[in-house]
C-alpha cells in the first residue's frame, strides 16, 4: 500500500460549500475511487488559512495514474473548481501540491 497527501485551498470564503459538497460525496465518485484502489481516504480543513490536507493509499499507482481519465473523475473536477484555488481560470482541476512523507509509524 503506497501512502499519498496533497494539499489544496478553498477559495476565500467557501470552505462551508467545499464541505457541503462532499457531505454526502457522489456514490459514483466513490465507486469510482475505490475501482482505482484509492482507501483510507480522508481530506481534513484547517480553518483559519482554509486550506485542505488530503491523505490517502493506493494498492497500484499504474491503476491509480488512470483515475484522472475517468468522466466521474473529470466531472468531479470540474464541480470542484468553482470552490477551489486553481492554477488559472481555465484549470480542469484544482491547483493540487503533492507532499512527500517524512515520517510514519504503524
Amino acid at each position: 500500500m503506497k501512502r499519498k497527501a496533497f494539499l489544496i485551498e478553498s477559495k476565500p470564503g467557501l470552505s462551508e460549500e467545499y464541505k457541503k459538497r462532499h457531505n454526502p460525496i457522489w456514490p459514483e465518485l466513490k465507486q469510482e475511487l475505490k475501482k482505482h484502489g484509492v482507501c483510507n481516504y480522508s481530506i481534513f480543513l484547517h480553518e483559519n488559512s482554509e486550506s485542505l490536507f488530503g491523505y490517502f493509499e493506493v494498492e497500484d499507482e499504474a491503476l491509480f495514474e488512470k483515475l484522472g481519465e475517468s468522466e466521474v473523475m473529470q466531472q468531479w473536477w470540474g464541480y470542484m473548481t468553482e470552490v477551489l484555488v486553481c492554477e488559472s481560470d481555465q484549470s480542469l482541476k484544482a491547483k493540487e501540491e503533492m507532499l512527500s512523507e517524512v515520517f510514519h509509524l504503524d
